[in-house]
């Protein structure tokens, strides 16, 4: 295996990354406030959620905020999905003129109605589909361009580093395994031996996904598979401190778990970030089920979610969530 780095920049293509940690993209979580947190906690690059070529090529309104981020969560990186060629292309355009760092492109994703479309996932399954899409993909755009996969349909993985090495050969400046096969979902475990696998069949950078589930998994990643950086997906919901943790052991110093004036500031930070980019109504009636992932763990954590289960108004969620936390504190838990 070749040496690995723990911490310190990563390159992919021309951007440099401050570290080599990476918020993966999660449907209906990585949102701009939520990407604002990872990136104040430490993450080097925060990825937008999975969007369609198609919506963007109709000009679909609900498609292209998808992509509408905000300076203070730069690098970004967008991740769009598809199976037309032309339609990849026209949406990559679209994507770079956004202003986005880095477009991905997902070939992992297994829900019914993407594979239907032949995206995702599926595109492990078409290699000339694929090759295809990423030639058309690379010419048409000049800013980095990464790949996000799965293992593929069969457990060996062989489908994997097929489509990492014509990522390659394509100009695809980056790699991103999750390896699991597609159909698996979040079960079972994930196989790092593949992301091991991967990293030494390409010479580009590989990125490493998948069962990281607190700071020691980064760092046990790094040092198994030699990867030349760690996304973090599940792991960071309602948690993004994870990523300053991961960078103190990456960096041989002793992790610090958030206490509760830290939960309270950052989640008082999600607030008002939602309502800056979403408008108080929508920010509101979001933050009726996202606060409490937030304080999992701490005690009687559903009475918050009773407290704020039906509030209205910015003052009066902020209100319910510092009382709940004068609640917590007094009790000396």
């Amino acid at each position: 295996m070749k040496p690995c780095v723990l911490s310190g920049p990563m390159r992919i293509g021309g951007l440099v990354l401050d570290n080599p940690l990476i918020l993966a993209p999660m449907a209906g979580i990585t949102q701009v406030p939520f990407r604002r947190l990872a990136r104040e906690a430490g993450c080097a690059m925060v990825v937008t959620e999975m969007v369609s070529a198609d919506g963007l090529v109709r000009g679909g309104q609900k498609t292209a905020e998808l992509l509408r981020g905000h300076p203070a969560e730069r690098p970004i990186s967008a991740q769009i999905f598809g199976a037309d060629p032309q339609i990849m292309r026209e949406a990559a355009r679209i994507v770079q003129d956004q202003g986005v760092d880095l477009l991905d492109i997902n070939l992992g994703c297994s829900v019914r109605k993407v594979i239907r479309r032949g995206a995702g996932a599926a595109l492990m399954r078409e290699p000339q589909r694929l090759e295809a899409i990423l030639k058309a993909v690379r010419a048409a755009v000049t800013i980095p361009l990464t790949v996000k996969m799965r293992s593929g349909w069969h457990p060996s993985g062989d489908q994997a580093v097929k489509a990492a090495r014509m990522a390659e050969d394509c100009g695809v400046d980056a790699v991103a395994i999750h390896p699991r096969v597609a159909i698996q979902g979040f079960g079972g475990n994930a196989d790092w031996s593949l992301i091991a696998r991967l990293k030494e069949s390409v010479s580009i950078p590989v990125v490493g996904n998948g069962d990281v589930r607190g700071p020691d998994d980064v760092l046990m990643m790094k040092r198994q598979t030699g990867c030349d950086a760690v996304m973090i997906g599940r792991a960071s919901i309602g948690n993004p401190w994870i990523f300053a943790q991961a960078l103190d052991l990456l960096r041989s110093k002793h992790p610090q778990s958030p206490d509760l004036s830290t939960r309270l500031q950052g989640i008082l930070r999600y607030i008002d970030y939602a309502v800056g980019h979403f408008g108080e109504t929508q920010a509101v009636r979001m933050m009726r089920s996202r606060l409490c992932w937030f304080v999992k763990g701490l005690p009687r954590c559903s009475r918050l979610r009773v407290a704020i289960s039906r509030l209205k108004s910015r003052q009066e969620m902020e209100d319910g969530v510092r009382a709940y936390f004068e609640m917590v504190d007094s009790t000396g838990s």
